[in-house]
């Protein structure tokens, strides 16, 4: 576990196989020095945020479909304690604007939730 309050990941990691990234830019960037020679990183945000890769390492971009049967084995691991989410702060919705403004910031650990009163 890294606490990426107190160090960069890319400070303390290294020879990775493959980044799942799901934040993009900067990040996304960093991802790619703690790569192996023949690593790959896959970022799910969007195209735009797919370095150029460089020293051998691949970065890519995946979509990420709606899947019903999938989204069902989700909530089943989560009920059977297997998956636990991570909730990093709940919000109004009337806030919507501070809850995104956190997300920017990375200040976040987990996901962040909207309530609907």
């Amino acid at each position: 576990v890294i606490d990426y309050r107190a160090v960069r990941f890319e400070d303390v990691v290294s020879d990775v196989d493959v980044v799942l990234d799901g934040i993009g830019g900067e990040t996304a960037e960093r991802s790619l020095k703690v790569l192996r020679p023949g690593g790959r990183l896959i970022t799910l945000p969007g195209p735009d945020d797919v370095p150029a890769a460089a020293d051998g390492v691949r970065a890519v971009w995946v979509l990420v479909e709606p899947d019903h049967l999938g989204l069902r084995e989700i909530g089943a691991l989560v009920e059977r304690g297997e998956l636990k989410p991570v909730v990093g702060a709940v919000v109004p919705l009337v806030e919507a604007a501070k809850a995104h403004e956190l997300g920017e910031q990375g200040s976040v650990t987990g996901k962040i939730v909207l309530t609907v009163v």
